[in-house]
Parts: structure tokens; C-alpha cells; sequence
């Protein structure tokens, strides 16, 4: 009976201890939340608000390099939500000083992208200030685990050049769009 209880006991702390890989380490703080709906389980990650900033750039970015103003002016609306959307005691210091320093201009520039579909040189003219206002953000902190480059075109503004965050190594221009989608390079890592 001894023999049969031990045998029992040792079998269910083997089981527990096979079973026990995945360790709550108390962490409030999840990056990625997991969530039964249904028969599916979903992956749903949570976004920090300065990531959903760099994201909305990065699309606003994407649809210059196409020449597409009205898919612009519908992500610079985007922009200015999520800038709107920012809880500033949610940011580590230096976070919140350039917040506070670029917040402002960088929703008016939005806006002004977000108004004028149909002029995308406009658009470009705006998005050149903003471009420098959302690197400020990210050389704070503001673009956890994403990979960034800080792009340079020399022909934009009549050879004044102008600069923007890119998501990919390869240079796809949003100031010559179609015209010269190569045109440029990079300047900067970001990691």
C-alpha cells in the first residue's frame, strides 16, 4: 500500500514538474498578450504609444513613395490620432521632453498632410519637418525593437535634400515617389 501511494505521489510530482516550463514571472508588463476567443487562440500585441506614432509615419512614408495623396492624407489623419492618443506619463523622461517639444508642430504638419490630397508636393513639403520631428522621437527611445534608417535624398528641395526614417535597408524615396524611387541613401542606423 506504501509502495502503491509512493508511486503515486512521485507520478504526479514528475507531471507537475514536466508541466511547469512555462513560469508566470509576475510581469504586468506584456509586450504580447495571448487570448482564447472561441475554438482560436489570438496574439495580440500591445503597442506602445510611440510605436503606433513610428508606424503611422512609416505608412504615411509608403504612400509618398507610391505618389498616392489620398492614401497620405488618410494616414496623416491617422498620425495626428496617434499622436493625440499619446499618455505622456506612459514615456520615460527623455521620452516625454522631445514629446513635449515635437507634439505640436508634428500634428500640425499631419494635419496639414492629412488636408491637402490631390497636392502631394504639399504634402512632401510637410512631411520633410515632420520626418525630422518623428527621428527626434525615435533617437529618444521611441521605437522599441524596430529597426530603422535614417535616409537622406540630396536631389529634394532643389538640392537642399531632405531626410526620412525607413523600415527597410533598400531606399524607397517619398520626395520623388515614382520619379526617382532609388534616389538617395542611407545615413544612419536605428536600432
Amino acid at each position: 500500500m506504501k509502495t502503491a501511494i509512493l508511486g503515486m505521489a512521485l507520478a504526479i510530482l514528475l507531471f507537475s514538474a514536466c508541466n511547469s516550463g512555462i513560469k508566470d514571472t509576475g510581469d504586468t508588463d506584456k509586450s504580447n498578450d495571448t487570448r482564447q476567443t472561441g475554438s482560436t487562440t489570438k496574439t495580440v500585441e500591445a503597442l506602445s504609444p510611440t510605436k503606433r506614432i513610428v508606424t503611422e509615419y512609416l505608412s504615411l512614408k509608403n504612400a509618398l513613395t507610391k505618389d498616392d495623396d489620398k492614401t497620405a492624407a488618410q494616414t496623416g489623419k491617422s498620425l495626428v490620432e496617434a499622436i493625440s492618443a499619446v499618455d505622456k506619463a506612459s514615456l520615460s523622461t527623455e521620452q516625454s521632453k522631445v514629446f513635449t517639444d515635437i507634439a505640436d508642430d508634428a500634428k500640425e504638419h499631419a494635419e496639414h498632410i492629412g488636408a491637402n490630397a490631390g497636392n502631394i508636393k504639399h504634402q512632401r513639403e510637410h512631411f520633410e519637418t515632420l520626418s525630422q520631428e518623428i527621428y527626434d522621437l525615435v533617437k529618444s527611445g521611441g521605437s522599441p525593437s524596430q529597426k530603422l534608417y535614417y535616409d537622406n535624398c540630396p536631389m529634394y528641395n532643389n538640392g537642399k535634400g531632405g531626410n526620412w526614417l525607413s523600415e527597410t535597408k533598400e531606399i524607397q524615396n517619398p520626395y520623388l515617389g515614382k520619379g526617382m524611387p532609388t534616389c538617395g541613401s542611407i545615413k544612419e542606423e536605428l536600432n
